[in-house]
């Protein structure tokens, strides 16, 4: 009887990560992110200096999920990249009002030196540990995830029913859930859990602009108690 040869599967287990991949990935991830924040930063210091409004809570949600909504829909196009600018730069519009409202108060200048740099020293530390650490982060995502939906649905309410309180209260759980977020998405490409750059960018802004902004309404309301 003639037996038939053996195929082989040549395929990796699963949790394995192909090294290459995934530091390409994080190289792109930060490259691009680097040129993100510069333009949101841009866009939000113009905002300062021509005093733009704010564009409203409404068109805020609207153009900020209808352009999340493309950038997954256009994801694997180059033009995702433009529309990571066009969210970025949104961003960057909003963000205007609040420094804005925070360089008007008496330290206010150092309320957003403190959340510039606490920001900045939050991400390399979370960043640096996600990289090197042997923990499986991933239980941490749905955890993150739904707290995000709560705290802004608890955000809306302190808006509506103007409870500054329980805002407050919403910055700082904003800011501790961005920092999970950053180990959670930083380990994810790490691992090969992510594998679009763009997408991987959009997902680290939006955490590094939710820690900033809420340090920095932490830092202002105790600049305004000075």
């Amino acid at each position: 009887m003639q037996h038939q040869p053996r195929t082989v599967a040549l395929t990796m287990p699963y949790g394995a990560v192909d090294r290459g991949t995934a530091h390409r990935v994080l190289r792109n991830t930060y490259a691009l992110l680097s040129m993100t924040l510069l333009f949101s930063a841009a866009v939000a210091g113009a905002a300062v200096a021509f005093s733009l409004p704010a564009p409203g809570l409404i068109l805020t949600l609207v153009v900020y999920f209808g352009l999340l909504f493309g950038i997954h829909k256009l994801q694997n196009r180059g033009a995702a990249v433009g529309l990571v600018f066009a969210l970025t730069g949104f961003m960057g519009w909003t963000l205007g009002p609040l420094l804005t409202r925070t360089l008007a108060l008496p330290s206010g200048g150092q309320a957003v030196m403190l959340a510039l740099g606490a920001t900045g020293a939050v991400f390399l530390a979370l960043s640096a540990y996600a990289t090197t650490t042997k923990r499986d982060l991933s239980w941490m995502g749905g955890f993150l995830f739904a707290g995000m939906i709560v705290a802004l649905l608890a955000g809306l309410a302190a808006v509506f029913f103007q409870i500054p309180a329980l805002a407050l209260t919403v910055s700082a759980v904003v800011a501790l859930l961005s920092a999970g977020l950053i180990m959670y998405e930083t380990q994810q490409i790490v691992n090969g859990g992510e594998t679009n750059y763009v997408l991987a960018t959009v997902s680290l802004f939006v955490s590094i602009f939710n820690l900033f902004t809420s340090l920095l309404s932490l830092f202002g309301f105790a600049s305004s108690d000075d």
